[in-house]
């Protein structure tokens, strides 16, 4: 039987006594602290209206008539009207962040032109989400709907999953749904978030991995913070020794390399002396960072942070204990981000939530499994040696 489509089983139920209760006893605390940390994304420098503010209007129209437009989606919304009359991206976007006193060192401080055309071709024109661009509305309805399809087949390659392959698909809905706010359709990360979503889904170790090289591709080309899925993806294959499809990945890398290497030069042609350096990125914000991020950025900012703090976590417990490749790939993508959120990223940077939490959701169908057996080898004997 083909690795990819062995049965799954729940990976905690293998564990001996003592180490299913130690991972009980740290599972708890860790509940405990999620649910007692702060859930926030820092003041803001200019009076606009923030993420989870925003999002949450009854309409992108009145969101747009009684919050004032994110400074940062602002900056986008002019880029993109800028270059829809046909001036250059690069000159355009050193010009409004000099307007917006915003950093242009280093040059990552400056997005990626490939969403800007994008939404160009899209029909945007930039006037923010008082605009209604059926082009943008009709790209990020299919790309929810191929993120869902694409959950619904793949967990139906799992044997014995028929209940967790629904509660999964009606998951990843919870999560993918907050791609159709048009009011962040400028947002680089929601895109890139999806296309990993949906890279994840596509990707079948040693079998069927070009269509998800090709929507982490796109992913990578709208945000590098979707690198490390690549790499991990890569690694994984070298791991496995499937040398084609680590070739594919390796190939994706590289591009990329090259891509970021020419953005960076066309940003430092228009440095100038007195542009200021951004701030760092480190901050060692810890478990507040991970939480933060992924709840202000998800559709679990309607809940109350004693909740979306411990669901954060719960997610990751569904994912580490689905043995199988595909709750493999998942765990050690979702820990590494999490670890990488803990100590970079500033508080008013917990949009980069939205890389990795569309597909989180799918986590929470496989806890009740994972719980189960922790708990029953916890209270299990161990046998004799």
């Amino acid at each position: 039987m083909d690795r990819d489509t062995a049965a799954p089983h729940d990976r905690f139920s293998q564990w001996r006594r003592l180490p299913a209760r130690l991972l009980l006893a740290v599972l708890l605390l860790v509940l405990i602290a999620s649910a007692m940390v702060p859930i926030a994304a820092g003041l803001q420098q200019a009076n606009t209206a923030g993420f989870a503010e925003a999002v949450a209007g009854d309409s992108p129209a009145k969101a747009q008539q009684n919050r004032p437009r994110d400074e940062d989606l602002a900056l986008y919304d002019r880029v993109i009207a800028r270059i829809g009359q046909g001036e250059n991206y690069y000159a355009v976007a050193a010009e409004e962040h000099r307007k917006a006193h915003y950093p242009l060192r280093p040059g990552v401080a400056v997005r990626l032109p490939t969403l800007a055309y994008i939404d160009t071709w899209l029909g945007d024109t930039g006037k923010g989400a008082d605009l209604l661009v059926p082009g943008e509305l009709a790209a990020a309805l299919a790309l929810m709907l191929a993120v869902i399809w694409a959950w619904w087949n793949r967990l139906g390659d799992e044997p014995g999953t028929a209940e967790v392959r629904r509660i999964g698909a009606a998951l990843i809905f919870v999560g993918a749904s907050l791609g159709l706010n048009r009011y962040y359709f400028v947002l680089h990360e929601l895109w890139a978030g999806m296309l990993i979503a949906l890279a994840l889904a596509l990707h079948r170790p040693g079998r069927k991995w070009l269509g998800a090289v090709m929507a982490a591709g796109l992913a990578l080309a709208i945000r590098e913070h979707a690198l490390p899925f690549v790499l991990l993806m890569g690694a994984l294959a070298l791991y496995r020794r499937e040398w084609k499809e680590a070739a594919a990945w390796t190939a994706l890398v590289l591009a990329f390399a090259a891509g970021l290497a020419w953005h960076l030069q066309q940003v430092a042609m228009l440095v100038q002396p007195g542009d200021p350096i951004g701030p760092s990125w480190l901050e060692l914000r810890g478990l507040s960072g991970w939480l933060s991020n992924v709840v202000l950025s998800s559709n679990l900012r309607f809940l109350p942070h004693y909740l979306a703090g411990p669901v954060v976590v719960l997610m990751m417990v569904g994912w580490a204990g689905w043995k199988s490749p595909l709750g493999t790939t998942a765990a050690l993508l979702f820990f590494g981000y999490g670890a990488a959120f803990m100590i970079a990223g500033r508080p008013d940077n917990f949009y980069w939530g939205a890389v990795i939490a569309p597909g989180m959701f799918v986590g929470l169908a496989f806890v009740p499994m994972a719980l189960k057996g922790l708990i029953g080898a916890a209270r299990k004997a161990d046998s004799p040696a």
